[in-house]
């Protein structure tokens, strides 16, 4: 059986392709599509771990894993929900830019912290909002040179699962349609409705129903018969009045 530590690469340090990954060239021209427009390198392929490379050639890495790597005030950036699919990023100080979680890739010296920070990185000193240990991947890397047993970018099971469900989630989430909206009857169906039912209860009680082709029709009521002699007579012609 092979050991974790074998298993995560040299020394530990993480998955073998971590360490490339820091270490590749971005957002230079690809030396295959030089003459090409967009042709910055700024994909990575986690199983091939070579260097980086741009759009074009990423019809060479089908099924593969590739994260693309983007910036951030000149220095390389990689998307949380990205990145925790495939390795652990507790400890490690997260931004967030154009409404995106990110963490940056290496170390970010910064020999004199501004006022008022009260959380550095304990490798690089640099000023971190928050209270994290670390304000990169690679100063976590250096970070567990040092022997740290508690650090490891080994994922948990229960949280690879997680991601993984994440991932699914906001994939039909973004694929769904919006679910078809009910069509209420409108006022005037209402009204028709209540008048049929008032309709049909009277001529239950004492209308007459007739039959034809065995469904129920309504008949209309007999007009009641008109009585003349109540009815005022027509008056005659009037006569002109002798000059």
């Amino acid at each position: 059986m092979v050991s974790p530590i074998v298993e995560m690469g040299n020394e530990g340090m993480g998955p073998p392709w971590l360490k490339p990954m820091l270490k590749a060239d971005y957002f230079v021209p690809c030396s295959l599509h030089f003459d090409s427009n967009k042709n910055e390198s700024n994909l990575f392929c986690l199983d091939c771990m070579g260097n980086a490379f741009c759009s074009y050639c990423l019809f060479h890495h089908n099924h593969h894993r590739v994260l693309q790597i983007r910036r951030s005030s000149y220095h390389n950036v990689v998307r949380v929900n990205e990145i925790q699919r495939f390795i652990d990023i507790s400890c490690i100080q997260t931004y967030v830019i154009n409404s995106a979680k990110i963490v940056f890739l290496n170390e970010r010296p910064q020999p004199r912290p501004g006022k008022g920070v009260t959380f550095t990185c304990e490798i690089c000193s640099r000023g971190l909002p928050d209270n994290f240990r670390f304000c990169s991947l690679g100063c976590k890397m250096n970070g567990m040179k040092r022997g740290d047993s508690e650090l490891s970018f080994w994922l948990k099971p229960n949280s690879n699962k997680h991601n993984r469900e994440m991932f699914i989630a906001d994939w039909d989430s973004d694929e769904s349609s919006t679910p078809t909206k009910i069509h209420r009857p409108n006022n005037i169906f209402n009204r028709f409705s209540d008048t049929f039912e008032r309709l049909s209860c009277s001529t239950s009680s004492g209308d007459e129903l007739g039959n034809n082709n065995n469904n129920n029709v309504i008949s209309p009521k007999t007009p009641p018969q008109f009585n003349h002699s109540n009815s005022s007579r027509r008056k005659g012609v009037p006569h002109r009045a002798p000059f």
